[in-house]
């Protein structure tokens, strides 16, 4: 998979000064347009768009400063409609416009060039198992959020005070299917970096008809892979979410798939401690 992901970088290198398309990446790597955005917003720490815009401008920042070319002919290889929109996005990059960093000779801030390799350290395990569910629907109360990675995401926790302790036993009460209790539920995510905005569901799996003041989800019936963690609360189950896109699916026959990632969290009595499990739709490669 690894080597596959460093093909598709080498495709990117080759097609800065074109429309970098995605699904000709996903094709190289042998996965889906899905997968692959995911795989490399978790590996890399940016979204695919943003590192491809800053190797495009990497470059072209190169070329500006060498002079060799005027700036429009520069912005139109780099598939820019105009030389105003060049400078913008050169300044929101390199923090200086192309004409005055010509002049000046500015130093220029560079995106280099990514790989991704593998290191094996053999001092964990990941519990998981397969598992293949029947359509099902999700009910509770939802809200935007942003992604946080570490420690506590004050969203949330505003999020959850807002919805109240009654509400709250209310929709546990609706809760009859597998994964059992209420659920921490997140959908539609930008992609896994820091900040990135995606629906987060206060909710549990019901059959039960869903009074009209709460949030339903429709999920599909499909393949889940399913993921065990016992450890301190909230860092053991941040950490779980990264290993799996950074080292199960790199190093198993599976794919991520569209769809919400479910998460049921146990507490110890002074919070401290979670036992947890972590749902995620996945596919066959």
């Amino acid at each position: 998979m690894l080597e596959r992901l460093n093909e598709a970088m080498e495709h990117i290198e080759r097609h800065l000064d074109r429309e970098v398309d995605v699904a000709e990446l996903a094709r190289i790597a042998l996965t889906s347009e899905h997968h692959f955005r995911r795989m490399f917003s978790a590996l890399a720490g940016i979204p695919l768009s943003e590192y491809v815009r800053r190797r495009r401008l990497t470059v072209a920042g190169a070329e500006v400063l060498a002079g060799r070319e005027t700036l429009l002919d520069i912005a139109v290889r780099y598939g820019y409609g105009s030389g105003e929109a060049f400078a913008r996005a050169f300044r929101a990059v390199h923090g200086v416009g192309p004409g005055e960093a010509r002049r000046t000779g500015a130093a220029l801030r560079s995106q280099p060039r990514m790989s991704f390799r593998l290191i094996i350290e053999g001092s964990s395990t990941m519990r998981y198992r397969i598992v293949e569910k029947e359509a099902f629907r999700l009910v509770g109360k939802k809200a935007r959020v942003p992604l946080v990675h570490e420690g506590m995401n004050p969203a949330i926790v505003e999020f959850t005070r807002g919805v109240g302790k009654e509400a709250l036993e209310r929709v546990k009460g609706l809760s009859n299917g597998e994964p059992a209790g209420l659920l921490s539920v997140t959908d539609n995510a930008e992609g896994v970096e820091e900040g990135s905005e995606l629906d987060y569901y206060l909710a549990v799996v019901t059959g039960a008809a869903p009074p009209a003041d709460l949030d339903t989800l429709d999920v599909p019936a499909g393949t889940w892979a399913v993921f065990e963690d016992s450890g301190p609360s909230p860092q053991s189950v941040q950490h779980l979410w990264r290993d799996v896109y950074t080292q199960w699916f790199p190093s198993n026959p599976y794919r991520s798939r569209p769809g919400p990632q479910l998460l049921s969290t146990r507490l110890s009595e002074d919070g401290a401690e979670a036992d947890s499990e972590l749902w995620v739709p996945v596919e066959r490669d």
